[in-house]
């Protein structure tokens, strides 16, 4: 076995972003950015005022309060700004660009008007309510890098830098392939010894919310020649190939040994994870391969483990392993040690704890229905104490 870290290295290792496409920005968001984007021009592209008021020039103000200045002429949004005469003041609107001449601007609540005339008391600070040509972007900058993921802010600032469109990395597209004589349809007739299949519903909402598309396939039965028929079949057109159930050593076990005899390049097998032990990946071409195991809480924590980095890092996103953060754990766990663990746990935010779910047992679904993170145990440590406090992953950020 290897360890965690050394296999996620591997994996993204072998990522490479897939081709560039444009899209429009009504279907930009939660996509990742294959270029800068560029600030074409000063933002803003003019000074503004940032309220609405009266325009003023400071060095007009050289006398004691109280200050009267005459009224002459109005700025408003959408329109072109007056020259500020010396000596005056201009009616401003918010968004309204700043009159030649002026430099400042006075709250219309600081002032009273008398007729054609300003009257105020209190100095304004010269560029007081002015925005500035350029204040948040300058010509040329950068104003979000490649390799980001695109949130709704920053297709507002798309359209603010006048780009419709923006060019973005190819969405991947995965295949979800389980296995198991076991297995039926959610609510396909009952028959002796069968379960409803659910591992690849989990996937599919999971993938699709990393930006994937997710196509299921028919689950192949426990038989050698079907389930290398399914493999090939499957391996076509799609970047990743997931497989749920049939990495063991098992007798019925027939996923490893065919995905071995469709061509498929094992990059390594078995990582020093619980639950999740037995895991398969590798390449076939330029097709990804993740073979996970078959007990719902051990497809669900290797899939959010390896295959969600993966699929953000085939899109470019720059930072496609999660941050963690800490919590102190509520409840205490007894394990040997040798495998880094990962618990489901539920949070509680107010109080920054994290309590362990009852039911850690692999084949358990009820477990990740209930969490919302996963409690991070050192391959080394032996016990989990109440209070104790574990690096935390946010099921939400994986």
């Amino acid at each position: 076995m290897i360890s965690f870290q050394e296999a996620l290295a591997k994996l993204l290792a072998t990522a490479v972003p897939l081709g560039a496409e444009r899209v429009d920005l009504d279907g930009a968001v939660g996509r990742v950015l294959a270029e800068d984007l560029v600030a074409e021009a000063p933002m803003p592209a003019y000074d503004y005022s940032a309220m609405d008021g009266y325009a003023v020039a400071s060095r007009d103000l050289d006398d004691e309060a109280p200050f009267l200045l005459p009224v002459v002429g109005e700025s408003a949004a959408g329109g072109v700004a007056p020259e500020l005469a010396q000596g005056t003041a201009c009616r401003i609107f918010t968004g309204a660009e700043l009159p030649r001449g002026a430099d400042t601007v006075l709250m219309q609540e600081d002032t009273e008007r008398r007729g054609q005339s300003l009257a105020f008391t209190l100095r304004p600070k010269p560029g007081a309510h002015v925005r500035h040509r350029g204040e948040d972007l300058a010509e040329g900058a950068v104003a979000v890098a490649r390799g980001t993921r695109i949130t709704p802010g920053i297709v507002a600032l798309s359209a603010a830098l006048d780009r419709p469109e923006l060019e973005v990395n190819r969405t991947p597209i995965v295949t979800v392939l389980a296995s198991g004589d076991e297995l039926r349809a959610p609510g396909a007739p009952k028959r002796a010894g069968s379960i409803p299949e659910s591992n690849g519903f989990f996937l599919r909402a999971a993938a699709r919310s990393a930006g994937a598309l997710v196509r299921l396939v028919p689950f192949v039965r426990d038989n050698a020649e079907a389930t290398t028929s399914a493999v090939s079949a499957a391996l076509r057109g799609t970047d990743l190939l997931v497989t749920i159930g049939g990495v063991s050593v098992g007798d019925r076990d027939y996923v490893r040994p065919a995905l071995e005899a469709a061509g498929v390049m094992l990059d390594f097998y078995k990582v020093a994870i619980k639950p999740g032990k037995p895991i398969v990946v590798g390449r076939h071409g330029g097709t990804h391969v993740l073979g996970l195991p078959g007990n719902p809480a051990s497809a669900s924590l290797t899939f959010l483990l390896f295959g969600m980095p993966l699929l953000r890092a085939l899109q470019g996103d720059a930072a496609p392993i999660p941050r963690r953060g800490r919590a102190r754990i509520v409840g205490s766990l007894r394990r040997r040690a040798g495998r880094e663990e990962f618990l489901r746990v539920k949070l509680e935010p107010a109080t920054n704890t994290a309590r362990i779910l009852p039911n850690q047992a692999s084949g358990a679904v009820t477990s990740f229905a209930e969490a919302d993170a996963l409690a991070v145990v050192p391959a080394e440590r032996e016990r989990v104490e109440e209070g104790d406090e574990l690096e935390i992953l946010r099921i939400a950020d994986v």
